[in-house]
């Protein structure tokens, strides 16, 4: 395990994983008041060896008034496997659904790309500028969309999961993700907070979310192959998918 950071990490990453990292970076500075969060010292940057690969992992976390967490992960192992997740976690009291995002890839070509405005009400709803806004977004076409996993009932219908078959299909998803986090950021600086009662409510949503995704066993066997089962467990519960106090 390392402490020291590698900035060259992203420029070393499939061109759309740098792309999108820095595509979300923007949108975050552009719109909304950021302060760092603070990880605990020794998994902000991390190392370790994946069947005789170097694994490494770089976080980067901010919070501001509207979301207690907002996480964006590198993660690269030798030449077999790029990947990017980024989850931002509102905080309880705004009515706000979770962005997330991932991109998985390997020998240069993107396996899995998903993107989603997830709604924390227990109906499944949005709230009704989101779903106003998403529904004017033009509908995208991909030649190969992918089957959400079992747990998959926390995405919304707007959520995109693809395998992109070329540079173009590349460029359609990262223009998809952008307006995603444009309708974010400026219907949560818009969004006032709710009451005690609808904040339980909310808790309870984000909860679901963060249980279900923590069942994502791909995620799970690699962290577990290169840190062992309880490093595994406590990154996944700490880092990737915290419960909110």
């Amino acid at each position: 395990m390392s402490s020291t950071s590698t900035p060259s990490l992203r420029e070393q990453q499939h061109p759309l994983i740098r792309q999108l990292a820095d595509c979300i970076e923007a949108v975050w500075h552009k719109h909304l008041d950021l302060s760092p969060y603070h990880l605990p010292a020794e998994l902000g940057y991390v190392e370790g060896r994946l069947e005789g690969e170097k694994l490494v992992i770089e976080n980067r976390c901010y919070q501001t008034p509207q979301f207690r967490k907002m996480h964006l992960e590198l993660a690269k192992v030798g030449n077999m496997l790029d990947i990017l997740h980024c989850v931002m976690f509102p905080r309880p009291e705004y009515d706000i659904p979770m962005f997330g995002c991932d991109l998985v890839g390997g020998r240069g070509q993107i396996s899995a790309a998903i993107a989603d405005l997830s709604p924390v009400q227990l109906d499944r709803s949005l709230p009704e500028a989101y779903a106003a806004a998403l529904a004017g977004l033009p509908v995208l076409n991909f030649s190969q969309p992918r089957e959400l996993p079992e747990w998959g009932n926390i995405f919304s219908d707007f959520c995109i999961f693809v395998r992109p078959s070329s540079p173009d299909e590349e460029a359609i998803f990262l223009s998809r993700v952008q307006a995603f986090l444009e309708i974010h950021c400026q219907n949560a600086i818009a969004s006032g907070p709710v009451t005690p009662e609808k904040a339980t409510h909310i808790l309870a949503g984000q909860h679901n979310y963060c249980t279900k995704q923590q069942q994502n066993d791909k995620t799970r066997r690699v962290l577990e192959k290169a840190f062992g089962p309880v490093w595994a467990e406590n990154y996944m519960t700490t880092v990737l998918f915290d419960l909110p106090k």
